[in-house]
């Protein structure tokens, strides 16, 4: 049986395709239409799956939406409502866009079908619905390695829920409790990233990565004033302060004579005390996620944790919670945002609806298949598009590929890496990469200003051989989607004179603070990736040709996309990302280009 799952309309739209509980195949819409969290319907992304599959739509039993609409239409009607005569300009925006298109959910996925299908015509029961956090709960536990764990959603909002708990064993899911909107984790998050001038619902991590510059001189204020948390880690937010339940914006006046300051234009500079407000709110956030899953582990006496929705790709607050909440093992589904609700939504059918068997463990440990689960391309295909573009490149066999690859590396040049399915998720996880020497104490300043053309404070991760992890990273698990934060091992630090350590903000950057620079970040922590020769043999034996030529056993690791794009996805888009920056080689299935050679050959 094969059953399609959706995520379409608000955020990161995505389709995920199973075959007798198997994930087939899965990608984000963004992938195809080159625009950024595409919420448009994920007709590229359902033609992929289906076309991978090597079937017609036909043979899709059902279709799962990933949420109610309904649901979702009363929580805006009630809102209105509750805050009325206020938010009238919101409700004028919304409303008639929900009653023009957004309900009628079954007509538009009919249509949309079609356009990919025109004789795919639908049964009674081929089209179902999940609602929200049950499919961010499916995608979570489902496809973990654990028997039995509990599960923790966290996001801005699905229909009404913004926080659940539920209980995952064999192939059920008993969901235990909730918060629900406008009390939200997710939207006090997004709040400050909105505060901060940076883009909702996108550049969440962007405040995660300037936190370290500041101190979290404002955390008390938030607790006190914005959040309050009770003693089990649930909680409730001060709407006095929020505007996204009634306007058009996120926060309201008296945030701002709060902070004393106002809404930061994404143009301006950013102060010191920007950097201290995203401490402070990353802090805040650890404190409620910490405290919320100690009160989870008290509770559950279980061993096993799972993790989806928005939040749950924090993972700074991922390294505490791991560390300190008492569980032993922490699984978070690696696309843990809305996209990641296309799988859970077909899991959620196949295993709840059709009470079928979970397979658990496996060779990878996980279901997940290293998240690879996009689309791939040969190495002929890669050839024809080389040889049409007239450029100049050099077939390489696989063995000589790494070696070659790994000695350019070492010698500073930044290299883009394409090899197999691409990845699934936020993440880029050795499919669709940029590579380069984490020994550099110039790489990360070059990757930011010179290739990806974004803010310079941004930090880089880590892939490292997943024998060697442990050698550097504190703390750190064995992980393979880039989910978690650990601290570096002291052995692997510089010692800092009083005048290095005194030195704030930005000027931070200025200072080696390990023996890997590149991925460490300004607070000694880097986001580190595992990887094992089960699920990225590519990506492992490209390590070990490095570790065996520098005595390192990682590289920076970088999604393959500039500033404000998607990831790549086909060999075509990664030539021009090439082209297009500073990078110096690019790595297409053991194919390679030179951009001195391509140079060479322009002026020729």
């Amino acid at each position: 049986m094969y059953i399609l799952g959706i995520s379409a309309y608000f955020h990161d739209s995505a389709a995920c395709l199973l075959y007798e509980g198997e994930i087939l195949a899965a990608a984000q819409e963004e992938r195809f239409t080159r625009i950024k969290n595409d919420a448009s319907f994920p007709s590229n992304a359902v033609k992929f799956c289906v076309e991978y599959a090597g079937i017609s739509l036909s043979q899709v039993r059902h279709v799962v939406f990933f949420e109610k609409p309904f649901l979702k239409f009363e929580r805006l009607i009630e809102t209105h409502i509750s805050f009325a005569p206020l938010g009238l300009s919101s409700y004028l925006k919304s409303v008639p866009v929900w009653l023009k298109d957004k309900l009628f959910i079954k007509k538009n996925i009919t249509n949309a079908l079609q356009g990919i299908e025109q004789q795919w015509q639908p049964e009674k029961d081929t089209l179902l619905f999940s609602s929200h956090h049950a499919s961010h709960a499916a995608s979570a536990f489902y496809p973990s390695p654990f028997e039995k764990a509990v599960i923790l959603t966290v996001d801005g909002v699905g229909e009404w829920t913004t926080t659940m708990v539920a209980i995952g064993s064999g192939n059920a899911i008993q969901p235990m409790n909730e918060i629900r909107f406008p009390h939200s984790l997710g939207l006090l998050y997004s709040a400050f990233t909105y505060y901060l001038g940076f883009k909702v619902n996108c550049d969440e991590y962007k405040v995660m990565g300037l936190a370290p510059y500041g101190k979290p001189v404002y955390s008390e204020r938030i607790l006190k004033e914005l959040i309050d948390i009770k003693s089990d880690g649930s909680f409730r937010l001060n709407m006095k302060y929020f505007n996204y339940a009634k306007g058009l914006t996120m926060v309201s006046q008296a945030f701002c004579k709060l902070f004393r300051n106002p809404v930061r234009h994404h143009s301006d500079e950013i102060q010191q005390f920007h950097m201290d407000v995203a401490s402070s709110i990353q802090q805040a956030t650890e404190d409620v996620l910490l405290k919320l899953t100690r009160s989870l582990f008290d509770r559950y006496k279980l061993d096993n944790l799972c993790m989806a929705g928005g939040v749950a790709l924090n993972c700074v607050a991922n390294g505490k919670i791991l560390r300190d909440s008492g569980f032993k093992n922490v699984w978070i589904q690696p696309a843990a945002g809305d996209a990641g609700c296309a799988l859970g939504a077909a899991l959620e059918v196949w295993h709840n609806h059709y009470k079928k068997d979970r397979a658990v463990g496996g060779a990878t440990g996980d279901q997940m298949k290293g998240a690879f689960l996009g689309p791939a391309f040969t190495k002929e295909n890669i050839k024809g598009l080389l040889n049409r573009k007239k450029c100049r490149f050099i077939d390489l066999s696989a063995g000589d590929c790494y070696k070659v690859a790994a000695k350019l590396i070492s010698k500073g040049k930044v290299v883009g890496w394409f090899s197999g399915n691409m990845e699934f998720g936020p993440r880029a996880l050795g499919a669709r990469s940029i590579l380069a020497d984490p020994r550099s104490d110039t790489m990360q300043s070059v990757l930011n200003q010179k290739i990806k053309f974004r803010e310079s404070f941004r930090p880089f991760a880590a892939i490292v051989l997943k024998e060697h992890a442990s050698s550097y990273f504190a703390n750190c698990p064995i992980n393979p989607y880039m989910l978690f934060v650990s601290e570096l091992r002291d052995s692997r630090r510089v010692s800092l004179s009083a005048a290095e350590k005194s030195v704030a903000g930005f000027d931070m950057l200025r200072i080696s603070r390990s023996v890997i620079p590149a991925v460490t970040h300004v607070n000694g922590t880097t986001r580190v990736q595992t990887v094992d020769m089960e699920i990225n043999p590519e990506m492992y034996k490209l390590l070990t040709e490095f570790y065996h030529l520098t005595d390192c056993p990682l590289l920076v690791n970088t999604s393959f996309n500039r500033r404000d794009e998607p990831i790549v996805n086909t060999p075509e888009e990664a030539l021009n990302c090439f082209l297009q920056t500073e990078m110096d080689v690019l790595v297409m299935e053991g194919l390679l280009l030179l951009k001195t050679s391509i140079r060479k050959r322009k002026q020729g």
